[in-house]
């Protein structure tokens, strides 16, 4: 293990896979600079413009290119600078990377990695801090990945670009200086399998990308009040590993998911129902959802905390949860 920070790992794992197969390449706005957030440096002097390949500035031109190459055989790295641009580009994808294997009857793949940055970053108001993964997750097709940690960056960057499948893979902004523990050598995170990041008794607490820090720092509060809290981080949301979050649930008996997006219709909502349906039964509470109002970001930081999910919101509504089960 050495120390490596969420970006740094993510620029480890393109080189790693851009080295061991030449059908790899990136495209995208100002890749030849490095990437707007540093994730590409050096990486232009090192494979050159064929394969680190500068575009005009238009997301539909950059997705349609990378479909159209994926589909010839190449494993196109697709940067969409911010996930909000990338809705720019949402026919090229929804309508064309996640249709193709269907309507050519299983004969034609689209592998390609769609790489959109997401979440809050200070002061980046409603045009630059939005988390749309429920977009994604509701569209036959597409695997929908959210690391949270420098080792899952790694891990999951390498196995997302190694898919048969369109991946469209969401970085949190935010979480590009976080410093961690990675692996030396060969890493892979399977897709599809979630992670405990910790364990617990009383509450399962189903989070996924930068939420799971929030919610692992809101266990913590939880547990000196003698609440022990299991955070369960999915780090794949399509496909979600259900028979953790299953098995975590039948342990705990109380559910709480907690989303940076917006609440309502949100990926939480299928966990909630998802679990609600099948263990009723065993539910010791009824399944709550932490999640942002229905309203953009703002850019000033007071009114922008207005909409940010926090390890104290999560400890309250944790708590209720676990306080009125026992009032009952």
């Amino acid at each position: 293990m050495h120390k490596l920070t969420y970006l740094e790992a993510g620029r480890r794992a393109l080189i790693e896979e851009m080295r061991r197969d030449p059908r790899v390449w990136a495209l995208g706005e100002d890749l030849g600079r490095g990437g707007v957030f540093g994730q590409y440096k050096g990486l232009a002097e090192m494979f050159g413009p064929a394969r680190i390949a500068d575009t005009p500035i238009s997301e539909a031109c950059i997705m349609g290119a990378a479909v159209g190459a994926a589909m010839t055989g190449t494993r196109p790295v697709v940067e969409m600078r911010f996930s909000d641009f990338a809705l720019c580009a949402i026919d090229e994808l929804v309508n064309q990377a996640a249709k193709a294997r269907f309507m050519f009857g299983g004969q034609m793949r689209v592998p390609l990695v769609v790489r959109e940055p997401v979440g809050m970053w200070r002061s980046s108001a409603a045009q630059h801090s939005q988390s749309l993964e429920s977009w994604y997750t509701h569209i036959p097709g597409l695997v929908v990945v959210a690391p949270s940690t420098p080792a899952d960056n790694l891990g999951l960057l390498k196995s997302a670009i190694r898919a048969d499948d369109p991946v469209v893979y969401l970085e949190h902004k935010a979480l590009w200086p976080l410093e961690g523990p990675v692996p030396e050598g060969e890493h892979l995170t399977p897709l599809g399998v979630a992670d405990v990041a910790r364990e617990g008794r009383d509450l399962t607490i189903v989070t996924w990308s930068a939420m799971r820090h929030a919610s692992l720092k809101a266990a913590e509060a939880l547990a000196k009040q003698g609440i022990e809290a299991e955070v369960v981080d999915l780090r794949t949301l399509w496909p979600w590993d259900r028979d953790a979050v299953f098995a975590s649930v039948e342990k705990t008996g109380r559910l709480l998911v907690v989303q940076e997006a917006v609440s309502v219709s949100g990926f939480g909502a299928e966990i909630a129902a998802s679990v609600a349906e099948a263990l009723h039964h065993r539910l010791k509470s009824p399944v709550k959802r932490l999640g942002a109002p229905r309203i953009p970001v703002a850019y000033a930081p007071p009114l922008e905390d207005m909409a940010r999910v926090t390890p104290d919101r999560i400890t309250e509504a944790a708590r209720a949860m676990c306080v009125h089960a026992e009032a009952v």
